[in-house]
């Protein structure tokens, strides 16, 4: 069986068990009450800068038994679309199982979709959502997706097939789509270029808030994935959009001359 193993633990987060477990209770803080949804945006720097916002938008949602990662594909490695099939990624918090039979539903919907390991060898975007989802949730399994170069056509393509494979799976699941916001700009210049984006993200405007990332060069690293979560959860019945958080660096470092912002939504 194949096992990702961790590329990040140790570096984007702690490596022992119990310190990332005791750093992650301490982002949550409070018990919230949990609530539906089809979708969420997560950010996924290390956890010192933006673990908070994704403890509070994790600790709100309920986990149900599958859950899709979208996650942005930094390193330029593999497939535009590539689907981790099947085996089980690792994290100091455990192993959580990939849902091969969904990746295969996906998968026929979709000619986008491809096989490639490659492309998550390395990729932190979507292992750093992994030890969240472990605490807040119990026992799910994962389908991962790294994605790379996607035109608007092609996310609202890749949407709608999640959409429809999940409706033939017939199962609760949650699409996490992971992002960070602006990157390295003052802490101002980069809260007023987030909300153009966050404003279509509200408004659930994929398109939007493409064309409205491309338009204004907004550094969204994840903005292909918080796409294709959109236009899948809209397919899926979602009806609002709620901003759980907004950080930055700066907060942590004590600059805000040259910060990276982090976003987390609730899509129900």
């Amino acid at each position: 069986m194949k096992v990702r193993r961790p590329a990040v633990a140790g570096s984007f987060y702690p490596a022992d068990k119990n310190e990332l477990r005791e750093m992650i209770e301490e982002f949550a803080g409070p018990a919230r009450k949990r609530e539906k949804a089809r979708g969420v945006i997560s950010p996924h720097a290390g956890y010192i800068y933006s673990g908070k916002g994704a403890a509070m938008v994790f600790s709100r949602v309920e986990i149900p038994g599958d859950v899709i990662v979208l996650a942005p594909n930094h390193r330029g490695v593999g497939a535009d679309v590539a689907l981790w099939p099947e085996g089980t990624w690792s994290t100091p918090l455990g192993e959580v199982a990939v849902n091969s039979e969904l990746g295969e539903l996906l998968a026929a919907e979709s000619d986008l979709v491809e096989a490639d390991e490659s492309a998550h060898k390395y990729e932190h975007s979507l292992e750093v959502q992994l030890p969240f989802l472990q605490y807040f949730g119990k026992d799910f399994r994962l389908t991962p997706l790294c994605l790379l170069r996607m035109s608007v056509e092609q996310c609202e393509e890749l949407g709608k097939a999640l959409a429809r494979a999940l409706r033939k799976w017939g199962k609760p699941a949650l699409i996490v789509a992971s992002s960070d916001m602006s990157h390295y700009i003052p802490a101002e210049a980069a809260k007023r270029q987030d909300q153009l984006a966050l404003d279509r993200v509200l408004a659930l405007d994929p398109p939007g808030l493409y064309r409205a990332v491309s338009k204004h060069n907004i550094s969204m690293c994840g903005f292909i994935p918080a796409t294709v979560m959109l236009v899948a959860a809209k397919e899926l019945g979602a009806e609002q959009a709620e901003l759980v958080d907004y950080r930055n660096s700066g907060e942590v470092t004590g600059d805000s001359r040259e910060v990276v912002a982090y976003a987390a939504v609730m899509v129900k």
